[in-house]
């Protein structure tokens, strides 16, 4: 939650600009008060337009929600659900988090579902149970009829925002977790569901993560609020792969 309305703008024309000709897929997900904003700005560009968060229910007698047809108008193609700050802060469990990701699917968004353990999990070598638990109850009663309908970010809650990065050891086993889970729920697609890592990625350390296995993109945050940064981002991953 940050930013106004003539920043908002101002970071969504730069990323439109510096994103031009540079071979990734992007996606700017701006506070629901700045969505009509973003939209007019990356209209037509190689940009698309994602939300923070999204209602589980339809429209309907859910004040201060925002519906997926709400979103739909907007132009929103990518919805954020569970991020790890909405688990914490606002007590968000795994089954709201299927119910926002099924909502999603149900008008044509895709939505990006965010897993993750914290330090303490971690720290007891609980991080595989954490992702186990996370992703089965998220993807409950979620059926995509293409491995593109959905996205899942991996974003170890102890790594957002504080500069600590898991080591590629790390990333590669719990990523590599993921696809096995993927694999088993959803066996029709699940072997090409796109996976991102999130926490502390900045160009500096972009291509080095994202060139690991099972790791197709990423979810940004601190670096996205500075358009040189994020797109610098995708910009080092395909230097590395040139």
């Amino acid at each position: 939650m940050n930013g106004s309305r003539a920043e908002w703008r101002a970071l969504a024309a730069a990323v439109v600009q510096q994103a031009q000709g540079v071979a990734a897929d992007f996606v700017v997900c701006p506070p629901a008060a700045g969505l009509a904003d973003v939209a007019t700005v990356v209209q037509g560009a190689q940009v698309a337009l994602g939300t923070q968060d999204v209602c589980a229910h339809g429209n309907g007698a859910h004040t201060g929600e925002v519906s997926t047809t709400m979103l739909k108008e907007f132009g929103c193609t990518y919805a954020i659900v569970g991020h790890s700050e909405r688990r914490t802060d606002l007590a968000e469990t795994d089954g709201l988090v299927a119910a926002k990701a099924r909502a999603a699917l149900a008008e044509g968004i895709v939505p990006i579902i965010c897993i993750g353990e914290t330090e303490d999990q971690k720290t007891k070598g609980l991080t595989t149970k954490v992702l186990d638990g996370q992703l089965r109850g998220s993807l409950k009663d979620v059926r995509p009829a293409r491995a593109v309908d959905i996205v899942i970010a991996y974003e170890p809650v102890w790594a957002i925002g504080t500069g600590k990065v898991p080591t590629a050891a790390d990333i590669t086993e719990a990523c590599a977790h993921i696809r096995s889970l993927l694999i088993e729920l959803l066996p029709d697609t699940g072997k090409s569901v796109r996976i991102l890592y999130g926490g502390s990625v900045k160009p500096e350390n972009a291509a080095e993560i994202l060139t690991l296995a099972n790791v197709d993109g990423a979810l940004i945050g601190g670096a996205s609020l500075k358009a040189e940064s994020f797109v610098g981002i995708a910009r080092a991953v395909v230097a590395k792969a040139a």
